[in-house]
């Protein structure tokens, strides 16, 4: 299966763009990865220092205590003892409630061990109204067993997860640096990899197509290979130039038939020009040399006059089959010559004709002359028959680079697509005669207030002009 053009081309930077993205992937889990771990670094830190702060705060307590009972039992304990001690407990016991309160944040316990855990702290507060010496000992008794709990349960939690240290935190960058180096060296031969193996395919092609362009160019007609079916630009570009080339055959073709015709059109003007008119101008000269006081002098006469009218016709004939004019005097005399004789008469619309005499000197070939000629009186004789105008205007000019034939009309006007579904031929032929030169026709309202202009464009190419 091949892959379009458009897939060819942006296969290579999609590949590479796909690998950083897989590489910003892997470094963005590394962060959170990092960070996780540096959080639970912070926890285990926390906790350690929580619980190690309630253990100092209970041993504290639990000596201010003990050295109280001993003043008790020797009689010696007084109120200023009583006070002191009421505030070593005091500040113990914040010490205690703070070192369990930051080991929670980071260690939530069982609910029945958190309740039995603040039960045991409370009963602990120093109240001053109600201070008794016995009773706070057993609370100490009571809070002792779950700190040491609470030191198993820390100890379980750092042998099951423990912190990361320096070292793991060092090769969790050394890690993420050495895939960021591969990632990035693989991508780049990568890329360049793939976009020369698809430039390589896109430029045999392009070569291909280009090949075949310049072998048209030079009279090869050959098409190159239609591709079936089509399946990227490429293959629509090589499937376009073989369709213009087998167009380009047709018109090719056409042009020589044309071409054929007019030569065997020229022929045949020649052949009665030089057989038909040579006997017959004999034959009349024959009868010009009989005797005056001849028996048959009026039937000769009225052969005469036969014969000058068959000679007029066929010289009508021939003009019609090739102008002469064309060949010898060019394009503007040759429709001059047409409109005087044929068009000129009373009964006639009044024409204008304008010939630039620059267009004789712009290189047309014969046969683009002579098409010209063709389609300047095909065009005129559809005004003649069709347009009912009373005056129409010839122009023949060079506009740049384009000889431009122009005629326009006053008359009726046409709906040129009801005339082309009525089948005519006439706007037919005048279409493939100029498509067969290169030439562009069109029709169009006309600058009167009504009627039709006829345009005719066709391009010269650069340095073919007559100085």
């Amino acid at each position: 299966m091949r892959l379009t053009l458009k897939h060819q081309i942006l296969i290579a930077p999609a590949a590479v763009l796909l690998l950083m993205t897989l590489l910003l992937s892997f470094l963005q889990y590394t962060y959170i990865d990092l960070s996780r771990k540096r959080d639970h670094a912070e926890g285990v830190g926390a906790i350690l220092m929580g619980i190690t702060e309630a253990n100092i705060a209970a041993r504290v307590m639990d000596d201010s205590v003990r050295q109280y009972q001993v003043l008790v039992k020797n009689g010696q304990a007084g109120y200023e003892n009583l006070e002191a001690l009421l505030s070593d407990l005091d500040q113990a016991y914040a010490h205690l409630l703070s070192g369990l309160e930051r080991l929670q944040q980071y260690m939530p316990l069982p609910e029945t061990q958190a309740q039995e855990l603040a039960r045991a702290v409370e009963a602990l507060y120093p109240d001053k109204d109600a201070f008794n010496i016995w009773v706070y000992t057993a609370g100490l008794e009571q809070l002792r067993p779950k700190l040491v709990k609470l030191n198993e349960q820390t100890k379980r939690m750092r042998k099951d997860s423990p912190p990361p240290n320096s070292k793991d935190l060092d090769k969790l960058t050394d890690r993420a640096a050495l895939v960021s180096v591969i990632v990035l060296g693989a991508a780049i031969p990568i890329g360049v990899l793939l976009s020369l193996f698809f430039a390589r395919g896109i430029l045999r092609r392009v070569q291909t197509l280009s090949d075949s362009a310049g072998r048209i160019v030079r009279g090869d007609l050959a098409p190159p290979p239609a591709p079936n079916p089509v399946r990227d630009e490429l293959d629509d570009l090589a499937l376009s130039i073989n369709h213009m080339t087998d167009q380009l055959i047709r018109v090719v073709g056409t042009e020589k038939l044309l071409e054929g015709a007019e030569e065997e059109r020229r022929r045949i003007a020649m052949d009665i020009h030089d057989q038909t008119l040579c006997d017959l101008s004999g034959i009349l000269r024959g009868l010009q040399s009989l005797p005056a006081e001849a028996e048959f002098r009026d039937e000769v006469c009225i052969l005469e006059e036969d014969l000058l009218r068959a000679i007029a016709n066929l010289r009508q004939l021939m003009d019609n089959l090739h102008p002469q004019t064309l060949d010898i005097l060019g394009l503007g005399a040759a429709l001059e010559s047409h409109l005087e004789r044929h068009l000129g008469k009373g009964d006639m619309p009044e024409y204008h004709l304008y010939i630039a005499p620059e267009v004789d000197a712009s290189g047309l070939s014969r046969l683009q002359k002579l098409t010209i000629y063709r389609i300047a009186v095909e065009a005129i004789h559809n005004v003649i028959k069709h347009a009912r105008a009373s005056r129409y205007e010839v122009n023949l000019d060079l506009c740049g680079d384009q000889v431009v034939l122009s005629i326009e009309d006053n008359g009726i006007g046409f709906n040129l697509e009801q005339v082309a579904m009525r089948a005519g031929r006439g706007l037919n032929n005048i279409r493939e005669r100029a498509r067969t030169i290169g030439a562009q026709v069109r029709w169009s309202d006309s600058r009167f207030s009504s009627g039709t202009r006829f345009e005719l464009t066709l391009p010269i190419p650069a340095g073919t002009q007559e100085a």
